[in-house]
C-alpha cells in the first residue's frame, strides 16, 4: 500500500534514527513505502537538510548499484559543551569525594538522559575513525561504552580483572597500576577483537591510567588499532609519550578530601570536538 509523504518521513526518520552507521539501499525504502525512487530521494533531502539544520547527524549517500543512505548521529560544539559544562557541574559537588580522592559517580551514570548524551557526544567525536568496536573494562565504565557503541552501532567490548568461564578461551595480559604501585592482571576473550580492527577506549575515571594503558595492550595483541582513548573524569595525567593522548570530558584541577573541595573543568575532549564536531 502506498504512503503519503507525512508517513513516509516520521517512519524514514524512526528509521534511520534507530540504525545509524548502517548503509541502507534507496530499494529497501522503496519497497517499504511503495513509492518511487524519486519520491524517496526527495524524501531524503528533506531530511538530510532538517538533520544538519538541528544538528541531530549527517544522511551520507553512496553511489552505485549496491549503495544507498547511512545516517550519522552528530552533535553541535554548542550542545556538546552544554554536556561537558552540565557535568563538570555535577562532578564539582564536594559531597561527591569519597575516602582514598575518589569521586562518586554511580548516580550519574545510572540516569538513561545523562548516557544518552555522553554516548552521542563520544560516537559524534569518532564518527569519522571507522570504528569497529568498544572496549571498556569491567567497571563504571560500562554505560558509558555501551550508549557509545549504539550510536556507532558497533560491538562493545569489556576487558575483565578476573576470568569467567562463560568467556571461553582468553587472551591476558599483565599491567602496572600506578595508582598502587603493583602488577595488575587483565583479560579479554579470543573472540571479542581480530586483527585490523579498529577501536576507542573507554573508561570512567582516569587516576595514572594503568587500566588505559592494560587495555591499549590488550588491543595490540589482537593486531587491532586503538584510534581513540576517552575518559569521563580525568584526576591526574599520564605522560602522553607512554600512554598517548587520552581524552577527558571533565578535568579535575583540586581536590582536597579533607577540605572537602573539588574543582572541575571542561578536559581536552573538546579541543578537538570544536574543531571536529558540526558547526552552530
Amino acid at each position: 500500500m502506498k504512503t503519503r509523504r507525512s508517513e513516509r518521513l516520521v517512519d524514514m526518520v524512526y528509521y534511520l534514527a534507530h540504525h545509524p552507521h548502517e548503509l541502507i539501499t534507496l530499494g529497501f525504502f522503496t519497497e517499504r513505502y511503495q513509492s518511487a525512487k524519486s519520491s524517496i530521494s526527495e524524501d531524503l533531502g528533506i531530511v538530510k537538510k532538517t538533520f544538519m539544520d538541528r544538528g541531530i547527524g549527517l544522511i551520507e549517500t553512496v553511489p552505485g548499484a549496491t549503495g544507498g543512505v547511512r545516517f550519522i548521529p552528530m552533535m553541535k560544539t554548542s550542545d556538546a559543551l552544554l554536556v561537558g559544562e552540565d557535568l563538570a557541574a555535577a562532578i564539582a559537588n564536594p559531597e561527591r569525594i569519597l575516602t582514598g580522592g575518589f569521586i562518586f559517580l554511580t548516580d550519574l551514570l545510572s540516569r538513561p538522559s545523562v548516557l544518552n548524551r555522553i554516548g552521542r557526544m563520544i560516537a559524534s567525536r569518532y564518527a569519522k575513525e571507522n570504528v569497529t568496536a568498544v572496549v571498556t573494562v569491567a567497571s563504571k565504565g560500562i554505560p558509558i561504552a555501551e550508549a557509545t557503541a549504539q550510536y556507532l552501532s558497533v560491538p562493545f567490548v569489556m576487558v575483565r580483572r578476573e576470568s569467567k568461564i562463560t568467556e571461553g578461551s582468553t587472551v591476558s595480559i599483565n599491567y602496572p597500576s600506578y595508582r598502587t604501585n603493583r602488577v595488575e592482571k587483565m583479560e579479554v576473550t579470543k573472540r571479542a577483537l581480530k586483527k585490523g580492527d579498529r577501536v576507542i577506549i573507554i573508561d570512567d575515571f582516569l587516576n595514572g591510567g594503568g587500566t588505559m594503558q592494560g587495555m591499549q595492550i590488550l588491543a595490540e595483541e589482537f593486531g587491532a588499532k586503538v584510534v581513540g582513548n576517552c575518559v569521563l573524569c580525568e584526576l591526574h595525567r599520564p605522560d602522553e609519550k607512554q600512554l598517548g593522548q587520552i581524552e577527558s570530558i571533565v578535568r579535575i584541577t583540586d581536590l582536597d578530601e579533607q577540605e572537602k573541595r573539588v574543582q572541575t573543568t571542561l578536559g581536552s575532549f573538546f579541543d578537538h570536538y570544536k574543531a571536529e564536531g558540526l558547526s552552530e
